[in-house]
């Protein structure tokens, strides 16, 4: 086993191609989500009825109980969601899904980070493109995603709690390649969205200390014709 590491939203799309990849390169590998993710050496899964407290109170509980003293190499965090709707209608509703989904888990990953993260582990949580900029017609997630983003530069500044050497990035996606994005976008330009084992291969590259960008920085996933490049935010 080459090391361990934890991904919070396991059972996703994206989650779950990142439990793949990196068991098939011979990682432990955690899963935190609503369901249970079998090809996980350890899988936690959250009520849905907790608050954002006994929430944390509880990943940290289990986080602690399945490492059994052991320390993290890389803490990922793709959970999220997506949600419409501007602000005539639903948007403390919207906003406060987003919220669960996206704040929710980034801040939890953060405190695990701080906890379980090796000196010089990898932490990374993800945003948003379209976050970069108003989002009239998806309000609540362009809030959530904004929040992400902020919380990375935070975590990279001196003395936000992770452990030394450590680096924390955000990955802001514009369109994953995923099968329900497929079905609810069936007539895109598949060669523009970012295809799941293109990230995860990312993720096991960072992890490992191959090519780490800068700590702190938003990495657009800019993917044309298949091939896909980051572009760091400003």
């Amino acid at each position: 086993m080459i090391g361990r590491v934890l991904i919070y939203g396991g059972k996703g799309a994206l989650g779950a191609a990142c439990v793949s990849h990196y068991k098939a390169n011979n990682y432990w590998v955690g899963s935190i989500d609503l369901n249970v993710n079998e090809e996980a050496d350890a899988s936690i899964v959250i009520p849905r009825d907790l608050g954002w407290e006994e929430q944390e109170t509880a990943v940290l509980s289990k986080v602690d109980e399945v490492l059994a003293g052991e320390k993290l190499d890389a803490v990922i965090c793709v959970a999220g969601g997506w949600a419409g709707g501007n602000a005539a209608k639903d948007l403390a509703k919207n906003a406060d899904l987003m919220w669960r989904q996206s704040v929710w888990t980034s801040s939890i990953s953060a405190t695990v980070a701080c906890k379980y993260l090796k000196n010089g582990g990898f932490i990374t949580l993800t945003g948003a493109q379209a976050a970069l900029q108003g989002t009239p017609g998806m309000i609540g997630y362009g809030m959530a995603k904004a929040a992400v983003h902020q919380l990375t530069r935070s975590l990279a500044g001196k003395n936000s709690g992770l452990p030394s050497e450590a680096i924390v990035v955000s990955i802001l996606p514009v369109t994953l390649d995923t099968p329900m994005n497929r079905k609810w976008m069936p007539n895109a330009d598949f060669g523009t969205w970012t295809p799941l084992a293109e990230v995860a291969g990312l993720f096991l590259k960072w992890t490992k200390g191959q090519n780490r960008p800068n700590s702190g920085d938003l990495l657009q996933l800019i993917t044309k014709d298949g091939v896909t490049q980051l572009a760091a935010a400003n």
